[in-house]
């Protein structure tokens, strides 16, 4: 017997709305990670679709009601890739669009840039999912009327929806709630349906059973799998992105700064069109264009080590700079005869059109995964930052695991390489001087040679910096200049990377090969990469071994006696004596006297209280409070050393790792200056480096105490005892003054009274 038709319409009405609301819902967290709102619209489309679909065949055969829906879903599919087309711009022919879409929807959509943007290739799985998703529910949940059953797929699609989105949206709180609603609202309607007139009495029994034992299934895995879901609410969900493989650059653009010296033997090669539509005000006659940006670094090459995401026309945006001035760059560039996968752009692109980019948003690179052919034209707008400048004096640069890749360097640095680093270093304790000072030395000592070999290895960069001139040594192309620098100054501590790119000129025109150039980079708090130029300043830069020579002192000249002549009178007493003194007044030399006496006295003074303060700190340090109150005061007391030394305490580095990095502190500088040893005769060897004194062959004081100390206090606290605490500070105190005896006699005194050990640690 049929029900009433009261008691059929809500469940008729409400169940196929449950479902399409549901289907909808999925769509909607999924999307905001879309650039736009296409995906939705065409999700919920997709849901009213296949739902309706179901309710139009309800009344045909079960078999007839998939290939219907089937036949819908290839025509709404193809409808929904056209529109997605058009909305992309996307001029690709219409069936190889829709071969592209089909083969590559999924592993695009897992590897895309967030925001995604709505193409055909990311929207086709979404579209198709739901669809098939709507007509398993109608069919189970309508034609069957098993409404439980029928929200099963409803749920997996907002489950994966969530997975999708994993950790780059918040909790979708909102949508949750109203998802639960929902099938709330579904299986009231069903189970609140009357019971057919007539029905026999052990049917009754049976359904009530059924209902019953449905609520205890249903309460029975709420309280099993409750506690776990609310475990779950505050974890950081999986990305799924991490488990594909994103697109990546081929072996030749692994590493473009092997390009360079290619491109310097080539000068009129042009390699790609410039053409500005925006100028930034304020700019010269050229712009940096960038291509690569090189993070990694083993000792043998400079690689690119990005990871990229297919990306739409809209690209993230960067984090704001206090302080820094932005403007807007836009700019078409058609490709010639620049090869690879890699497209110049001006930095930070956000914003591209005109060809399918994938996106690295760490160094802002862009590559065509397909390649970049000659006649490729492209339109980017960029966000060019310019940062505040006078900031840079003060600044740091910061250390730690965020930032360990651009503080590593591959095994091996050769010896003395790690020495002129040391030297650069010493007496430069802020970020920027010692940046600073690597910029300098190298623009004032080496010469740029357009024919120099490409390579910066270990032992190109050896050559390059200490070999002969005039045989190939000091001087290169801004490869090894660009090289040279950010290995420094990742020996100093100062986090660097190489960048590969092109002075094209700002008015626009063509870049040729020999535009390329490369230049380095330097991490700084609050100012983001900041460029350094180490190329040379003069056509006869100063050779190294000149300024690494002690230049020999000239004694005085002696003016040449002059006979006195008879005929000269002597000058008389009073004539003498009488500049002497002025009539009326202090005298001049008197004033200058005093003055120079009283700044005399206030300078000692100013020394003696920061000598008695420093050592009433050192007391305390290893003297006073608990053990692991003492043995934390000699590990200050040991890394004062290393930066009275002008030796950088890199933060990234355990205590065990900083201690070994101690053991090889630099070298003293008699003088002010680095020496060259006395010269040796080698037979059937190349000619050396130059310029690097030896290292002290005495070792230095042994830190184990002092490391085995701390790591007590570090992972055990409250297990050392004092027999450790007196350890430790007998070897900091020994290790400072080992490192003190190695400086010059006016080192020492500098070390004694210099008032940083005070201030550094509050």
């Amino acid at each position: 017997m049929k029900w009433p038709l009261p008691a059929r319409i809500p469940r008729t009405v409400v169940v196929p709305v449950a479902l399409i609301g549901t289907l909808a819902l999925a769509g909607l967290v999924l999307g905001r990670i879309y650039a736009d709102d296409l995906l939705f619209r065409l999700v919920a489309g997709a849901a009213i679709g296949s739902v309706g679909a179901g309710l139009a065949t309800r009344r045909l055969p079960s078999w007839s009601a998939a290939p219907v829906s089937v036949v819908l879903l290839a025509l709404y599919t193809a409808v929904s890739l056209k529109v997605a087309a058009g909305h992309a711009g996307s001029a690709t022919p219409f069936p190889s669009m829709v071969r592209d879409a089909l083969v590559n929807g999924i592993p695009r959509l897992l590897t895309a840039m967030i925001p995604v943007e709505s193409t055909p290739d990311t929207v086709i799985v979404p579209v198709i999912a739901t669809w098939l998703a709507g007509l398993a529910a109608a069919e189970v949940g309508v034609r069957a009327r098993r409404v439980l059953l029928g929200m099963v797929t409803p749920v997996l699609l907002y489950a994966g929806a969530l997975y999708v989105v994993g950790p780059n949206e918040g909790a979708a709180v909102g949508p949750t709630l109203g998802f639960a609603a929902l099938v709330v609202a579904a299986l009231a309607v069903s189970a609140g349906s009357p019971v057919p007139e007539g029905t026999d009495g052990v049917v009754r029994a049976r359904a009530l059973g059924g209902a019953a034992a449905g609520l205890v299934a249903v309460l029975g895995l709420a309280v099993a799998v409750g506690p776990w879901i609310s475990g779950q609410v505050a974890s950081t969900p999986v990305d799924p992105r991490r488990y594909v493989e994103p697109p990546r650059v081929d072996n030749l653009d692994e590493s473009p700064l092997n390009r360079i010296s290619g491109w310097m033997l080539a000068p009129k090669q042009r390699l790609f069109g410039y053409q500005p539509e925006t100028v930034p005000a304020g700019k010269g006659k050229t712009v940096k264009v960038r291509l690569a940006v090189l993070s990694d670094y083993d000792g043998v090459t400079w690689k690119v080590g990005g990871v990229y995401r297919n990306a739409g026309r809209v690209l993230p945006g960067q984090p704001a700079l206090p302080g820094a001035e932005s403007s807007e760059v836009r700019a078409r560039i058609t490709i010639d005869g620049l090869a690879g996968r890699l497209l110049p752009a001006v930095a930070t692109p956000t914003a591209l059109s005109g060809a399918r980019v994938a996106y690295d948003a760490g160094t802002g690179t862009l590559i065509r995964p397909e390649g970049a052919a000659g006649g490729l034209t492209y339109t980017v707008t960029s966000r060019v930052r310019t940062p505040d400048l006078n900031m840079l004096p003060t600044a740091q640069s910061p250390s730690g695991e965020p930032v360990k890749r651009f503080l590593t360097v591959g095994p091996g640095v050769p010896e003395t390489v790690e020495r002129l680093a040391a030297h650069l270093a010493d007496g430069n304790g802020g970020a920027y001087d010692r940046a600073l000072a690597i910029q300098d030395f190298l623009a004032e000592h080496y010469r740029e040679t357009a024919d120099a070999p490409s390579g910066h290895a270990y032992p190109n960069l050896g050559y390059f910096l200490f070999g002969p001139r005039g045989q190939g040594g000091q001087e290169g192309t801004s490869e090894q200049f660009a090289a040279s620098f950010a290995l420094l100054a990742r020996l100093t501590g100062l986090p660097s990377r190489v960048v590969v790119g092109f002075d094209a000129p700002a008015a626009g025109g063509e870049v040729t090969g020999g535009n390329a150039i490369a230049w380095p980079e330097v991490l700084f708090d609050d100012l983001g990469w900041v460029a350094f130029d180490p190329m040379p300043t003069t056509d006869d830069p100063t050779p190294v071994e000149q300024d690494f020579t002690p230049r020999p002192t000239t004694p005085p000249t002696t003016p040449p006696r002059q006979k006195a002549s008879s005929d000269t009178p002597a000058p008389s007493v009073s004539a003498v004596a009488a500049p002497a003194g002025t009539a009326g007044g202090v005298p001049a030399g008197v004033v200058a006297g005093g003055t120079s006496g009283s700044l005399l006295v206030l300078l000692v003074i100013t020394a003696l209280v920061v000598v008695r303060l420093r050592r009433g700190q050192r007391s305390r340090r290893l003297y006073d409070g608990s053990p692991d109150q003492r043995i934390t005061g000699a590990w200050l007391e040991f890394t004062d050393a290393l930066r009275l030394a002008g030796q950088p305490v890199p933060d990234h580095l355990s205590a065990t790792e900083l201690a070994e990095y101690a053991a090889r502190p630099p070298a003293p500088r008699p003088g002010g200056l680095l020496r060259r040893a006395a010269p040796r005769p080698v037979a059937a060897e190349p000619a050396g480096p130059v310029g690097v004194p030896e290292r002290p062959t005495d070792p230095l004081p042994a830190l184990d105490e002092l490391v085995d100390a701390l790591n007590t206090v570090g992972f055990a606290p409250g297990a050392a005892d004092a027999g450790q605490a007196d350890r430790a500070g007998a070897q900091a105190l020994a290790y400072a003054a080992a490192l003190r005896e190695r400086r010059s006699w006016w080192r020492k005194l500098w070390w004694t009274v210099h008032p940083g050990p005070l201030r550094w640690h509050r």
